[in-house]
């Protein structure tokens, strides 16, 4: 098999939750560009058929459904009923998650209020954690379990964030620990899962222009503050996510599992300058 042969997704079963918007919505239109079977998943399920539909304007593979990864009862029965249709599972990808909210630094350069360890509502947390943490819980769950009765592998990816690995302080407190429990606990599913030829992976983006938080990073006071933190001076497009995403869910990484693969121009290195 050649070297690009081995990025040949076509007529692969694959789901992508938080699918709507943003990075979510980049998984799945790679996947389907490539020629997979994808379904995008979102808890705004409208949107999702909204983009499902273009997909399958331009000659794609796609369909929606409404799902919130907090209900595990609906992760499931949204997986089954992407397996039925598909003949099962090959490719998941774990995205869905929610901004935390202000952190205890404003980009202005003052402390906000509401954003400190002691000020900051405790519902907050309780959101973040069981979204961005508990979600992919459900979703790895439910993938490992159709691609273990498929017998044929699969390849879960889950969306952490350079905040994994460094502490960003305009960001909230919740989201450090929600996306570095997702790093480690995607390391521990591909130990448990590499005897059924089940890869599990993360990718770690760093600050992209998307939805999250409103589309804060769109604000020019916002994306001046994440530009003079990357090192390579800008803040991401998800176009350039696509690329990473294609390469995890294909044949390409077929060696690659309990990885975590930082996209972050750098940023993750520490300032400078």
């Amino acid at each position: 098999m050649g070297v690009f042969d081995q990025f040949d997704v076509r007529g692969r079963s694959a789901i992508v939750t938080g699918a709507a918007s943003g990075i979510g919505l980049a998984y799945a239109e790679v996947l389907a560009e490539a020629g997979a079977k994808v379904t995008l998943t979102d808890i705004d399920g409208d949107a999702a058929e909204r983009e499902a539909e273009r997909l399958r304007g331009l000659g794609q593979d796609a369909r929606a459904a409404r799902l919130d990864v907090v209900d595990r009862e609906q992760t499931r029965a949204v997986f089954d009923g992407h397996a039925g249709a598909h003949g099962g599972l090959d490719i998941a990808f774990a995205n869905a998650g929610v901004d935390p909210g202000e952190g205890f630094w404003n980009p202005a350069g003052y402390r906000n209020e509401n954003g400190q360890i002691d000020t900051m509502d405790p519902a907050r947390w309780d959101r973040t954690i069981a979204i961005n943490l508990t979600g992919v819980y459900n979703t790895v769950r439910e993938a490992a379990r159709l691609m273990k009765a498929g017998g044929r592998g699969g390849s879960i990816v889950a969306t952490s964030s350079n905040a994994a690995i460094v502490n960003e302080a305009i960001v909230g407190v919740p989201y450090m620990p929600a996306k570095a429990g997702v790093a480690h606990f995607i390391r521990h599913v591909a130990l448990e899962l590499a005897e059924y030829r089940i890869r599990a992976n993360a990718i770690a983006p760093g600050p992209f222009v998307t939805n999250i938080g409103g589309g804060w990073l769109r604000d020019p006071v916002v994306r001046q503050a994440w530009d003079g933190q990357v090192p390579l001076g800008r803040i991401a497009e998800t176009e350039q996510i696509k690329p990473l995403a294609l390469y995890l869910a294909s044949d390409a990484s077929s060696y690659v599992t309990g990885a975590q693969i930082v996209i972050d121009g750098g940023m993750a290195l520490g300032k400078f300058g």
